[in-house]
């Protein structure tokens, strides 16, 4: 896709955060699988059924204006995805690799929440209020699992972790 104009723009990025869903909803079940944590891996395990239908609502987006689901791949999100894994095959320790997951998991819902944020501003400004909304919701699920994974971070993972 030629980036020429605004709506463009938009119609890529929003195939970046497409990306973004994907190879997170593909990955999650993994480190739930690792965590030891019983919370944690709840939370990841949730999280990863919230991040397929996140997905899904994307496609319904990119279907509308013409954009592909597989349009882009996203490699900041691979990258993240990469460390995590690093991390995790790095440390032994139970709390304390539940302690690196959570940092991880925090970069990638960070990384989502920055993208998401934008591009429902950019919905706004084109006047795509539907995306604004879908948009707007994803966000408000991300930051609620942010807190959760902090919540759980400081309550029990990383007291046990010191």
């Amino acid at each position: 896709m030629t980036v020429n104009d605004f709506r463009h723009l938009y119609l890529a990025e929003l195939e970046e955060l497409r990306s973004v869903e994907a190879q997170m909803a593909g990955n999650l079940d993994r480190l739930a699988g690792q965590a030891t944590d019983p919370r944690l891996s709840q939370e990841i395990e949730t999280h990863q059924a919230q991040t397929a239908g996140h997905r899904d609502r994307l496609d319904a987006l990119l279907q509308a204006h013409g954009g592909r689901p597989d349009g882009h791949d996203d490699a900041s999100m691979h990258a993240i995805i990469d460390e995590s894994g690093k991390w995790v095959g790095m440390i032994a320790d139970g709390a304390l690799k539940d302690a690196a997951m959570i940092a991880s998991l925090q970069r990638m819902e960070h990384y989502e929440i920055s993208v998401l944020g934008t591009l429902a501003q950019w919905a706004r400004m084109l006047g795509h209020d539907n995306d604004a909304r879908v948009l707007d919701a994803i966000l408000d699920v991300d930051r609620q699992t942010d807190a959760r994974l902090s919540a759980i971070a400081d309550e029990t993972v990383n007291p046990a972790a010191l």
